[in-house]
């Protein structure tokens, strides 16, 4: 009857008539509406309450959700059922001073309602009530405080129940203008110049990495960059190490216009000084990109390799080796272990890469002249020179063959953005496009597609930089520059316009500071975040970094969210709790190079009841590709794929370590602990290639999960190249996937591989 009510309600004869009344009276609410009356003045410019979660007391179908009052679009709306009382709720993420709350109702409005506030989400505090509401847009001035905020309604203007196209939130203020964009990098990105003398470049490089070599949870960032042109010779190479949060790049538009000949390395570190206590696997939060090392220099057992012994969160990318890269250190002590290094855009010649003990690996989009060996699974996609398909079900054990896996091309790629300097000398930030079934490196054949920014399009975030000043930054439409160092973050930042860039230099940390959301991305186009750790903070966030609006239908294909080199942490460096580290709703999106690390060393860990966090990745978008994804040690299910047509590519998991006992940690009452990874039951069509999942129970307890992934069996969803581990401790995995596949134990340690699936 109407172009505003939805067919499926059913009025009653009276309410008919009155619409028809209405209607030829022309007074009938229109079809979409309109816009939310922005915040007054001495009130702060950003909605507190957008794409915050959202709940209510009922919903008049799945079609309208609570979350639709709060998702910025004035064409999707909440609706309760056809009774008093009823509410709507947005948990705002921390405690806010506020003064002002717009509704935009449909025409099923309240007539008698209160605004409530709560800091707890169960004591309220009414600071508006009307029993004479007029529905259409109310913008009510109201003075109070809260991390909570509802419409709590009594009386209803139809017989229908309460609809709201939006419900807004504003704080007290005057509003916080938008900070100038461009300036000054800050005092820890140095910029070096061939120019400068070669003994001041090591000394400074020498110093920094001295001073970050063990650092592995301190405060101090570093961005160190080099300004196009060669640096070091071949009779006099310049050789320097890499340690905790420093990312080293060059600053030219492409690999080749900046060279160094000579090196740089990450080495093992050993436990005290003990060279049998020697590793890779905690090598992590360091960079390298966008430079070419002509390998030189060193003595005796170093000479002649590039070293670059990592684990997860120390990507190499836009880089070209031109002689040997070993991503092991088989100098400094043993027993050498490393585990879980990426590789993207880059290119190796004159040498070849040595895998040697890196027990998973991957390399996307690069063109390689050799590799060594693997270990449990190497995986590689879209990278000419790699080794060819060999994973088979006794891979990685005597007399197996080598457990490579090996895609032609890469589904759906997006680089990550770059600082560089154009020929006058200014900074630019390039950010390449989007590719698909993509094949070797973005600058084979010249410059690498995509767009340039101007430095003066980014708000450039200093850590003494507040919360208000960066929403300030993105509501006025500009991207951020983080510069390196640790940034508490009071309250959501809010990423709300398309194609925003937030790029960090020196791995910048985003700790929350009330328990809020982080970060939160709305169901836009184009938004990339780079660069950054998420850590959570002392209070419990339900989530770190949020994407898109869960449930949407937009499609984001043309020009996808995407994430590089975003990594999460609860616990390490500060003790920390957040109930999931990363919630993906966007449709199309990329994830490329993500860690998410419940810490089972450093500042809170080691106990169940430290560092609580129940999962690391809840993917409820459609069409996700993630491009090596390592989830590590949360308490439940850790990586939970609601999607439809999901892809991953490489996936690396340790179980938690120190969980008591099996009663603790149980799935279901007759499922044993918790899927690594696990594709919902609804979801048909799933694709994931080179996963593994490793046990170490470190409790004296017997401890077993029953399988490492879970999926419906359906033949649209699909698992190639597989494994379980058993490295030490007690228990172990009882099967692969869904009950396929071997047990790994203390009797038999693995790895236990399955090809495919189902």
């Amino acid at each position: 009857m109407s172009p505003v009510m939805p067919p499926a309600r059913s009025r009653p004869l009276a309410s008919l008539l009155a619409t028809f009344a209405l209607l030829l009276l022309g007074l009938f609410a229109p079809a979409v509406a309109a816009t939310p009356a922005a915040a007054a003045g001495g009130c702060a410019t950003t909605n507190l309450a957008l794409n915050r979660p959202a709940t209510a007391s009922s919903t008049e179908s799945a079609a309208f959700p609570a979350s639709a009052a709060v998702d910025g679009n004035t064409g999707t709306r909440w609706s309760s059922q056809f009774s008093d009382p009823q509410w709507l709720q947005v948990d705002l993420g921390s405690v806010q001073t506020l003064c002002q709350v717009v509704l935009t109702w449909e025409t099923a409005a309240g007539k008698a309602y209160q605004i409530q506030t709560s800091n707890d989400g169960s004591s309220w505090t009414t600071v508006y009530s009307t029993t004479t509401g007029a529905g259409g847009t109310e913008t009510l001035s109201v003075s109070g405080s809260g991390r909570y905020v509802r419409m709590y309604g009594t009386a209803r203007t139809t017989g229908y129940g309460y609809s709201l196209w939006e419900f807004a939130v504003y704080g007290a203020g005057s509003g916080t203008p938008p900070p100038p964009t461009g300036g000054s990098l800050g005092s820890n990105v140095y910029v070096f110049d061939p120019s400068m003398s070669q003994a001041s470049i090591q000394s400074t490089l020498n110093s920094i990495a001295n001073q970050q070599g063990g650092n592995e949870f301190g405060t101090q960032r570093y961005a160190l960059l080099f300004k196009p042109g060669t640096y070091g010779s071949a009779a006099s190479p310049l050789n320097f190490s890499v340690g905790f949060y420093e990312s080293v790049a060059g600053l030219g538009k492409n690999p080749g216009d900046v060279v160094i000949n000579g090196s740089v390395d990450v080495y093992n570190q050993c436990n005290g000084g003990d060279q049998s206590q020697c590793y890779a696997t905690t090598n992590f939060w360091r960079s390298l990109s966008n430079l070419t090392i002509n390998v030189a220099g060193k003595s005796g057992c170093y000479s002649g390799d590039d070293f670059w012994a990592v684990s997860q969160a120390a990507p190499l990318r836009r880089v070209h080796i031109n002689g040997n890269l070993t991503l092991m250190d088989y100098c400094t002590g043993s027993p050498d272990w490393a585990s879980g290094g990426f590789i993207a855009d880059s290119q190796f010649t004159g040498g070849t890469v040595t895998n040697g003990s890196q027990q998973q690996f991957f390399t996307r989009n690069s063109a390689l002249d050799g590799w060594s060996n693997s270990v449990w699974n190497q995986v590689f996609c879209g990278s000419p020179g790699a080794p060819a398909q060999t994973f088979a079900a006794n891979s990685g054990l005597s007399g197996g063959p080598s457990s490579y896996t090996t895609l032609a091309t890469c589904p759906v790629t997006r680089e990550a953005p770059y600082v560089y300097l154009d020929s006058s000398g200014n900074y630019q930030v390039f950010v390449p496009d989007a590719q698909s079934n993509s094949s070797g490196t973005t600058w084979a054949s010249g410059s690498t597609p995509g767009t340039s920014l101007s430095l003066n399009t980014f708000f450039v975030v200093q850590p003494s930089a507040t919360t208000d000043q960066i929403n300030a930054a993105l509501a006025a439409g500009d991207n951020l520059l983080f510069t390196p160092g640790v940034y508490s973050v009071t309250g959501t930042l809010n990423v709300t316009k398309p194609d925003t860039k937030i790029v960090g230099l020196g791995f910048p940390t985003l700790v929350p500071g009330n328990g809020n959301v982080t970060m939160n991305v709305a169901d836009v186009n184009g938004v990339n975040v780079s660069g950054v750790i998420f850590d959570a903070g002392p209070t419990r966030s339900t989530a770190l970094l949020q994407l898109g609006v869960q449930g949407s239908s937009v499609s984001h294909a043309a020009d996808p969210v995407s994430l590089n080199d975003v990594f999460f942490r609860i616990g390490g460096a500060t003790a920390g709790s957040a109930t999931t580290a990363l919630v993906d709703n966007s449709n199309d999106s990329i994830l490329d190079d993500i860690w998410a690390w419940r810490a089972d060393h450093g500042a809170g860990a080691g106990t169940w009841s430290g560092d609580q966090s129940d999962t690391g990745l809840v993917v409820n978008g459609n069409n996700v590709t993630a491009t090596g994804l390592a989830v590590e040690h949360f308490q439940k299910t850790e990586t939970v794929w609601n999607g439809q047509n999901g892809k991953v590519v490489f996936f690396q998991n340790e179980n938690p370590y120190e969980v008591p006992n099996q009663a603790s940690w149980m799935a279901s009452s007759s499922q044993k602990g918790y899927p690594a990874l696990a594709v919902s039951s609804g979801v048909t069509s799933f694709q994931g290639y080179g996963l593994g999942s490793y046990s170490y129970f470190n409790q004296g307890v017997d401890i077993h999960n029953a399988m490492a992934f879970q999926a419906p069996n359906t033949s649209g969803v699909q698992f190639h190249d597989l494994l379980t581990v058993f490295l030490n401790g007690s228990g172990g995995i009882d099967s692969v996937i869904n009950g396929t596949g071997a047990a790994v134990s203390s009797s038999f340690g693995g790895p236990s591989d399955v090809v495919s699936y189902p």
